[in-house]
Order: C-alpha cells, then sequence, then structure tokens
C-alpha cells in the first residue's frame, strides 16, 4: 500500500530509552479490579519494557484496557475481565521514565508547509473529500482480500433505495467482513424489504404510505414470530437488502439494543455487556472502520478499536477508521473520546454510500 501503512518505530537507541527502568507490574487484587497506578491503554502503539530488558510492542491496544504481563507476553485486558493475581503494569508516564512508551506519532507523515499558521488545518463541511475518498477505494480494494472490513451502520442507510442497494452491493462483493448496527438498521431495512418504506415512508418517492406506521411494528411480529432473520427472510421470501446479503454471505453481524427499542428483532442483544463483548470480538480483528450516521454506535466501537495491528509478518498497520456523517458535532464527539484517528468524511451518508459503491463496483 501506499504511506498510509508505512510506521516508523522508536528509536531505542536514545540514552533516555536505554536508561529507563523495566515496567513495574502489581498482581489484580480481586477478579475485575485494577490495582492501584495501574497503567490505562490508549489506541496508540504502546510499549512496555520487560524485566529482560526488552521493550515490547503491545499486539494490539485499546481505549481503557489495562496491560497484563503473562508468560513474557503483553495481553490488553478490560479492567472488568481481570483475574485475581494477574500482574498488571503501573505506571502513569508515557515517555519511558517507568517502562511505558506511548508512541503517537508512529504513522504520521512529513507536513509538506511547516509553516506555523495556515488556513483550513481541521476538517469540517467545507473541506474537499476527493482525496479521503481516493484512498478510501484503494484500502477497501486492499483490505477485501488482505484486512478486515467493519461497517458500523445507522437506519439512515435503509432509508433510501439507492443507499440499501448499494451496501447490499458492497456485501455481496466482499467489503464487508463484519456489519455492527442496533435494531433499527435491521428493522427498517426487512421493512423495506418486504413494503419498499422505512418507517412508513416509501424509500423511493420519500411518500408517506396508508397505515405505514404499522410496518416496522408488522415486519417485528412477523420475524419474532420466525423466531430469527435467517428464518424470516426464507418464510417472508426475502431476497434482497442488507441483512438478506449478510444471511446469504455468512457476514456476521451485532445488533447491540437500546432502551428505546421496538419489538425487538430476536438477535438484538439486550445485555449491554454482552453486545459489548461480542463488537469488540470484531473490532481485535478490524482493519478498516466505516461508521455512519450513527454517533453512539460509533463512538462505542471507537473506543474498543485498535489504533493498530501487528501482521503475521511483524509488520505494524494502522486501522483505518472513518466516520461518515452530516454532522461536524459527531466526527468531534469521537476525536473527543480519544479515537484520534478517526477521519471525517461530513456528507450525506446516502450519497457516500453510493459513491462509493459506484467506484468499486466493477472491481
Amino acid at each position: 500500500m501506499d504511506q498510509t501503512f508505512v510506521y516508523t518505530p522508536p528509536d531505542f537507541s536514545d540514552p533516555r530509552l536505554q536508561r529507563s527502568p523495566a515496567a513495574s507490574l502489581a498482581p489484580a487484587p480481586a477478579d475485575g479490579i485494577a490495582p492501584a497506578n495501574y497503567h490505562a491503554t490508549s489506541n496508540h502503539p504502546e510499549y512496555v519494557k520487560v524485566t529482560s530488558g526488552a521493550w515490547l510492542l503491545a499486539p494490539e491496544s485499546r481505549m481503557d484496557a489495562v496491560f497484563v504481563i503473562k508468560d513474557g507476553g503483553i495481553e490488553v485486558v478490560e479492567a472488568r475481565r481481570l483475574n485475581k493475581g494477574d500482574m498488571v503494569v503501573v505506571g502513569r508516564s508515557e515517555n519511558g521514565e517507568e517502562g511505558i512508551l506511548v508512541h503517537e506519532k508512529g504513522f504520521s507523515q512529513a507536513a509538506a508547509n511547516a509553516d506555523k499558521f495556515s488556513f483550513r488545518s481541521r476538517g469540517t463541511r467545507e473541506t474537499p473529500f476527493s482525496y479521503s475518498y481516493d484512498a478510501l477505494y484503494e484500502i477497501l480494494k486492499h483490505d477485501r482480500r488482505h484486512g478486515y472490513i467493519v461497517w458500523v451502520l445507522g437506519p439512515a442507510v435503509a432509508f433510501d433505495k439507492d443507499s440499501r442497494n448499494a451496501m447490499q452491493g458492497l456485501i455481496e462483493n466482499g467489503f464487508c467482513q463484519a456489519l455492527m448496527a442496533g435494531n433499527a438498521l435491521a428493522t427498517h431495512d426487512i421493512e423495506a424489504a418486504i413494503y419498499n418504506t422505512g418507517l412508513g415512508q416509501n424509500i423511493y418517492t420519500q411518500q408517506l404510505q396508508p397505515m405505514g406506521h404499522y410496518n416496522h411494528l408488522d415486519i417485528l411480529n412477523e420475524v419474532r414470530k420466525a423466531g430469527s432473520i435467517k428464518r424470516a427472510i426464507s418464510e417472508m421470501g426475502i431476497d434482497n437488502g442488507i441483512m438478506y446479503a449478510c444471511e446469504k454471505h455468512g457476514i456476521p453481524y451485532v445488533l447491540a439494543g437500546s432502551i428505546r427499542d421496538d419489538g425487538p428483532l430476536p438477535e438484538t442483544v439486550g445485555n449491554v455487556y454482552q453486545s459489548q463483548d461480542q463488537m469488540r470480538a470484531h473490532a481485535r480483528k478490524a482493519t478498516t472502520v466505516i461508521t455512519m450516521a450513527t454517533q453512539l454506535h460509533s463512538i462505542a466501537f471507537g473506543n474498543m478499536t485498535p489504533g493498530y495491528k501487528v501482521l503475521e509478518d511483524g509488520t505494524v498497520r494502522p486501522v483505518c477508521f472513518y466516520v461518515v456523517d452530516m454532522s461536524e458535532f459527531s466526527a468531534d464527539k469521537l476525536a473527543n473520546r480519544g479515537s484520534a484517528q478517526a477521519q471525517a468524511i461530513l456528507t450525506n451518508v446516502q450519497d457516500f454510500i453510493v459513491n462509493l459503491w459506484n467506484h468499486l463496483k466493477n472491481e
């Protein structure tokens, strides 16, 4: 790939890092409890100096977890999953003083213009996104064969005929290895398959249909009667849509429930910690993530997604993370929650996904 994937490790010949002590460890005092002064992880590459004196790169890192040293290696563990006696890395400094090094500039590229002042240094709705699109096309083509592409979708994707068709096409052509969403995305996608509506509104003409507000409730009732989305697709003769494509091609999905869900669909995970664990399993595999029109799911998945992956050959590559939304607020909120690597494309998600599919459907 291009420069996006070039990783520059720290200079461990630096005398300051050579003088660094080995990281201190302390046992977890009880199940689910971290020791005092534990080191909380970021999603940047992080190194720990072990007792042998060698700096080890954590095989992954993600927001708000801890490092456990086991058999000379590093494991990244959420505090609630600690076992009593686990040896946890302690220390709050990040520049090597305590054997912990956060390397936040490993994927940085030199700026073409080193001026201290410049206009438009931050992405906004005025930002031209032509390069972002072109880079994303290449990343998706690469990761279709060599990575793990995860989509995090809000229901807006299913509310438009063309965007729904585009997402189906991307799934069927290998550009999706896992789908994260809520109850609404799946419900309204299946509603569109049967009634051609989303919340009772025609997904092409946008005209409200008579008694259309019953459509998604009827869908929930029928799918619950069938016992699963897969059986409902078969029994109801569904042959199109996002959930249809996932079931047809064996693409795993996680539907994380919320307190306001109707129904919900049988597959919706009502326990928030169970859904978190299921989502995290895919976050840890992800090489590219695209979140669209779902602020809470975007922030949640961003916080549990590592900022990098160590490949089998030892190469370190970034996890490419895109947040697509009409609102700058949504993108800023994600960055402010620690997902600094998230790149925003501020546009209508329906236009975005159709653009993407039109450029990838012949690949």
